[in-house]
Formats: structure tokens, C-alpha cells, sequence
């Protein structure tokens, strides 16, 4: 196994009391407990929190792309409608394109749960090699978004030229398309 094998994943916590330290990161620990738990192929993690701040955001998502080498990189928290919530412009301001699609399925996930679901502006995008989606950041929104994403998640990552990702199939099943 090559280092190029091994998926770096950014886990960005985007909260302005969690960077302080008043409040405790349940985001982040629920992104990285969501791979532990259904990636059975190499990955390792790199993680960061920061204020809600799109300047500072943007120089987070481009240091994890650009010079960690991140693959995919999961933001939670700062989607909302709030002054504050930022995540969304940094994330558009530093792709090359824009990727709707999950954000739509999140938010219609995530109605299912809760009529407020409409608030949520999560997109997603492609920087370079990297797909980079923005979750909400309560730990149960997580794993709901992320079980209707994580399907697309390993092809689109091929298809941009990233490592081969795989998920213990009894818990997410990858669509890949079948090669003739």
C-alpha cells in the first residue's frame, strides 16, 4: 500500500465557541466515528476547527486540498441562515464546481426529520482532486445526511481522480457504475 491508498479526509468543525473552547465539538467526533464505522479501505483524518469566519474558512478548506491532500473534506456547522453562517460562501468561493445534487438530497433528507430543514443551505463542490460537502452541525443531522450522500461519495471521488474508497457494504452500499 502506497500513501496515495490511503484517503485523507478533512473533518472541518466551522463553530465560533468551539475554536474558543466555551463550547465541546460534537461535530467533528461524529464525522470521524461516521468513517471509523462504515470505511473499510485506508484513511486517515485531518481535522480543524475555526470560527465563523468565510476568510479564515477558505484558507481551511485550501490548506486541507492544497497542501494536506485531502481527498474529501466534510464541514459541519455554519449552514444556516444566521449572519454568522459563513461555510456555504467559503466552500463556493474555493471550488471549481459546484455539485448541488447533495445538497438538495440533505436538505430533503433531513425534512423528513424536521420541517426546519428548509433553513439549511449545505452544498458541495470540487477544489481540484477534492470533493468538499458541507453538513449541519448536530451529530443525529450528520449521520442522516451522510448515510444519503456516502453512496455517491466513493465514485464521485474516482471520477476526480482520488483514491479507491470503500464502505462495509451491509452498512453503506457504493454506487459504482458496472464495467462491460
Amino acid at each position: 500500500m502506497t500513501d496515495s491508498d490511503v484517503a485523507r479526509i478533512g473533518v472541518l468543525t466551522v463553530s465560533d465557541r468551539a475554536s474558543q473552547g466555551i463550547y465541546e465539538d460534537r461535530g467533528g467526533p461524529a464525522i470521524r466515528e461516521y468513517f471509523a464505522n462504515v470505511l473499510t479501505s485506508p484513511w486517515e483524518d485531518v481535522s480543524r476547527i475555526e470560527p465563523d469566519v468565510q476568510s479564515g474558512l477558505e484558507a481551511a478548506i485550501k490548506e486541507m486540498v492544497d497542501e494536506q491532500g485531502c481527498c474529501l473534506v466534510i464541514t459541519t456547522g455554519g449552514t444556516g441562515p444566521a449572519p454568522r453562517d459563513v461555510t456555504p460562501e467559503a466552500t463556493e468561493a474555493v471550488c471549481d464546481k459546484l455539485m448541488p445534487g447533495f445538497g438538495e438530497l440533505m436538505r430533503t433528507v433531513s425534512l423528513r426529520a424536521v420541517p426546519t430543514a428548509i433553513l439549511s443551505r449545505q452544498t458541495a463542490g470540487i477544489r481540484g482532486g477534492a470533493l468538499i460537502v458541507n453538513l449541519p452541525g448536530q451529530p443525529k443531522a450528520i449521520g442522516e445526511c451522510m448515510d444519503a450522500v456516502m453512496p455517491a461519495i466513493p465514485y464521485c471521488i474516482d471520477l476526480i481522480g482520488g483514491p479507491f474508497i470503500t464502505t462495509d457494504s451491509s452498512k453503506i452500499a457504493v454506487f459504482r457504475p458496472k464495467k462491460k
